[in-house]
Parts: structure tokens; sequence; C-alpha cells
């Protein structure tokens, strides 16, 4: 797997995901699996655009649920070929969509994997609709957990505030990734 900083890759085509990705947890970790079949299928490599700090970090200053280096450890185990990482600053913050949808020109994506919330651009003006005038999106489901709910970082965030951290833990679902790495409220970044 090869890291690249924003705006340094460019490809003849490729299958992209774009995400914060923070905690990297079951439901991210089925949006790369979907984008990396999709890519195999179709030949070409699969990137993930990926931000550090992750934009709630930046903007609510909420705890990090997996370092950079664990983020990337762990999206070398799902087989992706490229990794592009934008430094998520103040400068980064005042592109506007079309800049953005400018720098994915260069990655010549053929397919976009994405979730059904995914937003993008200065005041996250941009969505799956905008991708969709430029690029072929395909839009993966809410991942549910057992008890029915929608797993996201925020919620992790949640019961892990709430002291609930083994089901915290199994919805990172990190366990395939390390032996025995288990997080617990203490073990979460501060940025």
């Amino acid at each position: 797997m090869k890291v690249h900083k924003s705006k340094t890759l460019k490809l003849p085509e490729c299958v992209l995901t774009i995400g914060a990705l923070d905690g990297l947890h079951i439901g991210h970790q089925t949006l790369i699996k979907h984008a990396r079949e999709r890519a195999v299928k179709l030949g070409v490599p699969l990137v993930v655009y990926t931000f550090d700090p992750p934009p709630k970090v930046f903007f609510q200053h909420v705890k990090l649920l997996s370092s950079l280096p664990e983020k990337l450890e762990m999206l070398e185990k799902l087989d992706v070929d490229h990794v592009v990482v934008a430094q998520f600053n103040a400068e980064y913050i005042s592109q506007g969509v079309e800049r953005f949808l400018g720098e994915l020109k260069d990655l010549k994506p053929i397919e976009i994997c994405e979730g059904h919330d995914f937003r993008f651009g200065r005041g996250r003006e941009g969505d799956v609709n905008t991708l969709r005038k430029y690029y072929n999106v395909s839009i993966l489901e809410p991942v549910m957990c057992d008890a029915g709910k929608t797993i996201s970082s925020t919620r992790i965030r949640e019961l892990f505030e709430k002291g609930e951290v083994e089901v915290a833990n199994q919805l990172l679902g990190w366990n395939q990734f390390k032996s025995n790495v288990r997080r617990t409220e203490h073990d979460l970044v501060e940025k």
C-alpha cells in the first residue's frame, strides 16, 4: 500500500472511497471491502481518501478513536492499494466543492463507493448527489449492529463515555486486525 499527501496522486483510473474513517469500525470496514470487490472486478486499484485529523476531531474536539498509524495499518490489511491523507486544517477546510472535485479528477475514479450520509466541501455543501453529476457512485446502506442501531464513530464514542466498553469494541471490530487489541474509555486519543 502506498500513502500519499493530497493533490500528489495521479492515476489512469481507480475505485475510490472517501471518508474520515475515525475508528475504522465495522461499517467502514464493510464499505472498504465492498470497494475492494469492485476494484478487483473492474481491474483497477482501490484508493481510500481520508483526513488527518478527522473533521469531527478538528471542529468538535471529540476524542480520536484511532490514530493515523493505526488507521493505515488496518487499511493495508484491508488490501487498499493507495491511501491519500489530506491534512485537515484551516487551509483545507476553506476549499469548496469544485476544488475538491478538481482533485478527484487526478484520481480518475470509474466508481466511487460511499455511505448514504457522505458530505464534503466547505460547509458540507457537497453530497452523493453532487458526486453523481460527475461519477458513477454506489451507496452502501448503513451497517447495523445486532441491536438494530447504525454503527457509527459517534455511537462508539458515546458507548465508551457510558462505560459500555465491550459493546464499543464489538462495533469497532478490530479483533480481525490485531490480536488482543481492545480500547477502553481511557485509550481514546486526545487531539
